[in-house]
């Protein structure tokens, strides 16, 4: 291959990328919105669920009893309801999303060691979150249960708090999280989501841009010229290699300064898989581009081949394991899941390419094999 003729194909792509506004808009804008929007509105943590409260007690204990939800960060208080069909309303309504119903004879019952029964009510719209929150509430009672039988052990066989507290909790578990330690999804979703932009926008570019040769019919000047097949794809697919590789520092800065998300490993690692990422990306678009004759054919077909796959299997929603058998098959035929545990493992747990060598020889695999494919499918001839 001849570098200068390399060299004056990516010039001729730069210029016309640059000529076309909508279109250098489009290669750098798009990234830091979708970054932008889906960072800030797929957030998975359950936090300040409305509630509201029916106390028929109306008792010191069943103050305190609600007082644990209100301080919590979980729970969102809306106040108190006069009674069950208030309740029904709120919950109709969506102002609320859970209802707690305190009995009478609350505070009575506990302290003559009397089991008691407090009705919790959960809007089930929302599966997930509905477990989610009810994990919460049995958190709550299971705490508040324990200090009653400490308090009564300690009343009545003269303990202190810390003995009653041993002979009532004679197994303490210590839970430690560790990479993610405020367990915040913003942490995990944000680089998962920089493998989910790369994928769409660096294909989604590659693809229009060797397309609108065919609409506008100058890729019949490359077809009678000598340049060959391999300098032709080189020269034009580097412009768009190059707006990835500036898209993906733009991203990652954004992940640090405006997400706060964490870097711990090495951003020459980091840098490193991009590339081989975006070669796979830019790879996709291209073949893409091979098959369809018009922009709109393109972005069709790549939004449905990039966006679909990659929301499902690539671990960016629902991790890789949990899959079925035949979902993790194709899970790793695809890029996107090594990309994922690369930029997942490079900003939560600081690993490098001594953890992550198969990930990295995976993307690299991928991309070799979609360059040799797309070379051969390549004709300077056109089909008719």
């Amino acid at each position: 291959m001849n570098l200068r003729v390399i060299r004056a194909m990516a010039l001729k792509e730069w210029k016309e990328t640059t000529r076309d506004r909508p279109f250098l808009l489009l290669a750098f804008l798009l990234p830091v919105l979708w970054l932008t929007v889906f960072g800030y509105g797929l957030v998975l943590d359950v936090e300040n669920i409305p509630f509201a409260v029916l106390d028929r007690d109306h008792s010191a204990l069943s103050r305190e009893y609600i007082y644990r939800f209100i301080q919590s960060r979980y729970f969102l208080f809306r106040g108190y309801a006069a009674d069950e069909r208030a309740l029904d309303r709120l919950l109709t309504e969506t102002k609320i999303r859970a209802a707690v119903v305190v009995p009478e004879r609350f505070e009575e019952q506990l302290a003559a060691g009397e089991p008691v029964a407090v009705q919790t009510l959960f809007d089930g719209t929302f599966p997930l979150h509905t477990d989610i929150a009810k994990g919460y509430v049995i958190a709550i009672n299971q705490a508040f249960t324990e200090e009653r039988l400490i308090d009564y052990v300690r009343r009545r066989r003269g303990f202190t708090y810390e003995q009653a507290s041993r002979l009532i909790r004679p197994l303490a578990v210590e839970v430690r999280y560790l990479y993610n330690e405020e367990v915040r999804s913003t942490w995990s979703m944000v680089p998962g989501l920089i493998m989910f932009t790369m994928m769409l926008a660096s294909s989604l570019l590659t693809a229009l841009g060797v397309v609108r040769e065919k609409e506008t019919g100058s890729i019949y000047n490359i077809y009678s010229s000598t340049v060959s097949r391999g300098e032709f794809l080189v020269g034009k697919l580097l412009p768009y290699i190059v707006i990835s590789i500036i898209n993906v520092c733009v991203l990652w800065l954004m992940a640090v300064t405006m997400f706060h998300v964490p870097f711990r490993g090495s951003f020459l690692f980091f840098f490193s898989a991009s590339i081989l990422f975006i070669l796979c990306t830019t790879g996709i678009g291209l073949l893409i581009s091979l098959l369809v004759q018009t922009q709109m054919a393109a972005l069709i077909i790549t939004m449905v081949v990039a966006m679909i796959p990659t929301i499902l299997f690539s671990g960016l929603l629902v991790p890789v394991a949990s899959l079925s058998q035949g979902a993790q098959v194709q899970a790793h035929l695809l890029p996107a899941m090594y990309y994922t545990n690369i930029v997942r493992g490079s900003f939560l747990k600081g690993v490098g390419a001594d953890v992550l060598w198969i990930d990295l020889l995976a993307l690299a695999a991928f991309a070799a094999g979609m360059s040799v494919l797309t070379y051969q499918l390549f004709s300077k001839r056109p089909t008719t």
